[in-house]
């Protein structure tokens, strides 16, 4: 299985259909996508990145710069604490 980085989180996603996916024989579902943003810019998100990207306007560059990364993630304390 192939991974790419989540240009919005920096977590490794799962690529399906590479080469390596022949040998293996893992035929998941890929769990990211390539956007092109309202700006013009292309970004790789993973699906949860994708869900986190605003719905009031067409998302930009500097909406995919405001995601939380996993370090942040996993860092910081809930809101509702």
């Amino acid at each position: 299985m192939t991974t790419r980085r989540c240009d919005g989180c920096d977590t490794k996603v799962k690529i399906a259909g590479g080469i390596g996916d022949i040998w293996s024989f893992d035929f998941g579902p890929t769990d990211g996508m390539i956007l092109e943003l309202a700006d013009g810019s292309e970004h790789f998100l993973c699906l949860d990145c994708v869900d986190r990207l605003p719905d009031d306007h067409d998302p930009t560059a500097e909406d995919v710069a405001a995601l939380p990364t996993a370090d942040d993630a996993d860092g910081s304390p809930a809101d509702d604490e």
